[in-house]
């Protein structure tokens, strides 16, 4: 295809490409076959008029455009390709010279991906990054997989706590009147969970199965309903439920339950190696950023209009 490189300046590349003869004609010769159904010519039968017939009655380019529109985007990722470009656009593509018996030359102009010119990104200093797995970590990392294997049992003997599961129903009142979303039957609540409205469930707590409760709160001013936006609410709550987390014994049994070690010293070992291999890896990817944001920091790099439009456009 000989593509020739003629500018590349301001994110913009200006090349040529020269398509040959013989597969431009090869490009004519598929358009023909293609459309020659749809030309009429007296004295022949439909799809039967000979090529050089319709070219002398349609004129000599009549399968031009056909011919280019086939044979163009082949021939355009090539002169990339070989001309190493890296485009963010949609190129503009000019024929300069198409004739019969001599190569297609067209022009192209496309945008193309902003060169970086860096900074002296060899002599400059970092923070150190480190982190260390400490016992706490450990022992944290524990907690939540005691968390996980916990069982659910009621505990509806007693007054309720935070961290107890409630399954309860509501009705909400505003003015008096009830509202739209306000009303809930066995709706399943974590007291200190702040799943609901800022000061529910703090009223919950030294409650009793099967007890009433009036619940008075006010709706945040930035609350995502706007007709209930600050205004003082009471909800009539009826608790059906309490039942509260059973947490596993930290001991051997439960490291055997819930890993491939027989003492809990032993998987407390082996979560300390697990965390210090995530830690590596954080350290890493932080020192990566930093190093990148840094770079970054050093460069120049004009970027081009129409990378910013189409990220704008894609958000």
């Amino acid at each position: 295809m000989n593509p020739v490189l003629t500018k590349k300046e301001n994110n913009k590349a200006f090349f040529t490409i020269e398509i040959a003869e013989k597969d431009f004609e090869k490009a004519i010769q598929k358009a023909y076959l293609k459309n020659r159904n749809y030309f009429v010519v007296p004295g022949f039968r439909k799809g039967k008029v000979p090529r050089k017939i319709i070219e002398m009655n349609y004129g000599e380019g009549v399968f031009y455009e056909e011919a280019l529109n086939s044979i163009l985007p082949e021939a355009y990722e090539e002169a990339l390709e070989e001309l190493k470009l890296d485009p963010v656009d949609y190129p503009e593509i000019d024929v300069e010279e198409i004739e019969k018996g001599k190569p297609v030359i067209v022009t192209v102009e496309v945008t193309i991906k902003p060169e970086v010119e860096l900074g002296d990104y060899k002599n400059f200093e970092i923070e150190k990054i480190e982190y260390n797995v400490s016992d706490e970590d450990v022992e944290t990392e524990l907690k939540t997989i005691q968390e996980m294997n916990a069982r659910i049992i009621a505990a509806e003997d007693r007054e309720t706590k935070e961290g107890d599961i409630l399954t309860i129903d509501y009705e909400g009142y505003v003015d008096g009147e009830q509202f739209e979303g306000g009303t809930a039957e066995g709706q399943e609540l974590t007291l200190g969970s702040n799943t609901f409205i800022p000061g529910f469930e703090e009223q919950l707590i030294g409650k009793k199965k099967g007890e009433e409760v009036e619940v008075k709160v006010n709706f945040p001013e930035d609350y995502f309903e706007e007709s209930l936006e600050g205004k003082e609410a009471i909800f009539k709550v009826i608790i059906h439920e309490i039942k509260e987390k059973e947490l596993p014994i930290l001991d051997d049994e439960f490291a055997i339950d819930v890993s491939e070690f027989d003492t809990l010293e032993e998987y407390k070992e082996d979560l300390r190696q697990k965390l210090e291999k995530e830690f590596k890896e954080k350290e890493k990817n932080e020192i990566e950023n930093t190093v990148v944001k840094k770079v970054v920091e050093l460069s120049k790099v004009d970027i081009p209009e129409v990378m910013i439009e189409n990220q704008v456009e894609n958000e």
